[in-house]
């Protein structure tokens, strides 16, 4: 008789124990560990037996024709996926609940159905009625999308196999799924690995393209193990605050295409429209005359977006200061403030520093370093920035200004936009191409920068006038009042 071998797998990470504990040492979660069986596997005594097959070698020399591509019909998806699907490729979608998956894929999945291609798309999480709810809302209920309800991978691999292959394939979510060749319940480590593999050898067999959803955890990661990652060609991460109608979809990994490439889209009451000009976007409700604001000219894979950074520094009543910052990395943020207080006398280890970047976007190049410390000592000292300049540039650990790539884009995009100058390295100023008709500011180091902003305001609280010789209060001086 065969043996039952239970194991406690981690339903964050997928790490396995031979007993139950409390937190998962692999990840740190706490109550993830999850009882499953694996007494389904073939013994190793069995798969021993089997005869391995000989298959044909081949060599580096030769040309590989191009992968075609299937557009989606959306000029944002297709920028982020590398020129839209390829045949027999999988991917893998996540986001936060309600942040729009399902009204991308939605709108995806109609355009190409009436472009005349064969496209199916399975929910495990809403009833047919539902879906059909909202491609009527979307006005896109006459599109030929082919739907069915169903969470069974072998009844939907029997169902795809049937009549002409489809192009393109939704599976929402990949979490609603299972198998019949693992005892574990549906959304489990073992079920997901296995549901994925499954239908990730229906592709390759095929030449269909998938697209499946996937949950994320409250940190804003994929759920589930990270070999279903490892597994498919591509992982897209939708994100964008619920608050705000932006929205941003961020290749991770790509096997097809760049990974620094970024769609822009805007949520409407008619669903997503896409966003040719997010600098624009980006800028349209900006603060104009504000101390504390910047505007940051940044690059996300070969587009140059304009975005504006807000920061508010205010004496703090803590033992220790806070630091809070959105849309920016928070080491950078501790960098930059400690090369202030080193280098340019900007004292901030008394006041509150906090960061934002307008939007919803996420920045991770540092060369928003300038834009950050100019609107730091811009709040610092309750000075206004020029309205019409934009800040880039890389701050070394010595207060150096160091250049960036792409300048010659950057300016072009501020100047496309109304900007009429720019404050950049002093060594990128040969690179500007032309400098696209704006005038330029050239800093060699943060000094430079700190001293120009400060010349310009005050501390808040602090008056322009100079200080009287008698400190005291007038109201408490003998003969006064």
């Amino acid at each position: 008789m065969a043996k039952n071998t239970l194991s406690f797998v981690c339903q964050n990470c997928g790490a396995a124990y031979n007993r139950w504990q409390g937190k998962c040492e692999s990840c740190g979660e706490w109550n993830t560990l999850a009882e499953e069986d694996t007494s389904g596997s073939v013994p190793v005594s069995i798969r021993s037996k089997r005869k391995g097959r000989t298959f044909a070698l081949e060599s580096l020399a030769g040309k590989s024709p191009d992968a075609p591509r299937l557009s989606s019909g959306m000029t944002e998806l297709d920028r982020v996926t590398g020129g839209g699907f390829v045949r027999g490729s999988v991917l893998l979608v996540g986001g936060d609940p309600g942040i729009g998956k399902s009204t991308l894929l939605t709108q995806a999945t109609s355009m190409m159905a009436r472009a005349g291609h064969r496209i199916v798309y399975i929910s495990g999480e809403e009833a047919v009625a539902q879906v059909r709810l909202r491609a009527e809302r979307l006005g896109l209920s006459d599109a030929p999308v082919q739907l069915a309800a169903e969470t069974s991978v072998e009844d939907i691999v029997s169902t795809l196999s049937e009549g002409a292959v489809p192009r393109l394939i939704v599976i929402d979510s990949i979490q609603t799924m299972w198998t019949d060749t693992v005892e574990s319940a549906p959304g489990t480590v073992t079920q997901v690995r296995a549901s994925a593999q499954a239908l990730i050898r229906f592709a390759k067999k095929t030449g269909a393209a998938i697209i499946l959803v996937g949950h994320v955890t409250k940190d804003g990661q994929i759920a589930g193990p990270r070999v279903v990652e490892h597994m498919v060609d591509a992982v897209l991460s939708f994100e964008g605050e619920g608050s705000q109608q932006f929205r941003i979809l961020r290749a991770v990994k790509n096997r097809f295409g760049p990974t620094d490439e970024i769609g822009v889209f805007e949520m409407t009451g008619l669903g997503l429209r896409e966003v040719t000009n997010p600098s624009e976007l980006f800028l349209s409700e900006r603060d104009l005359g504000t101390p504390g604001t910047a505007v940051f000219a940044g690059i996300e894979g070969t587009r140059p977006v304009l975005v504006e950074l807000q920061a508010l520094v205010a004496p703090t009543s803590l033992g220790t200061p806070r630091r809070a910052v959105v849309g920016w990395d928070p080491s950078r943020l501790s960098m930059v403030l400690a090369v202030l207080e080193a280098h340019c006398g900007v004292k901030l280890s008394g006041h509150d520093v906090y960061l934002n970047v307008a939007g919803g976007l996420r920045i991770h190049e540092p060369a928003a370093d300038l834009a950050a410390a100019a609107a730091l000592v811009s709040s610092l000292v309750n000075a206004q920035l020029p309205t019409d300049a934009v800040y880039f540039g890389e701050i070394s650990l010595s207060g150096v200004v160091r250049p960036v790539a792409q300048t010659p884009a950057r300016l072009k995009e501020a100047a496309k936009l109304g900007f009429q100058r720019a404050v950049l390295p002093e060594s990128a100023r040969g690179e500007t191409g032309g400098d696209a008709g704006l005038s330029l500011n050239a800093v060699n180091s943060l000094t430079t920068l700190v001293a120009e902003i400060a010349a310009r305001g005050s501390r808040r609280g602090e008056s322009n006038a100079p200080a009287e010789k008698n400190a005291t209060p007038a109201r408490f001086r003998r003969g006064e009042g």
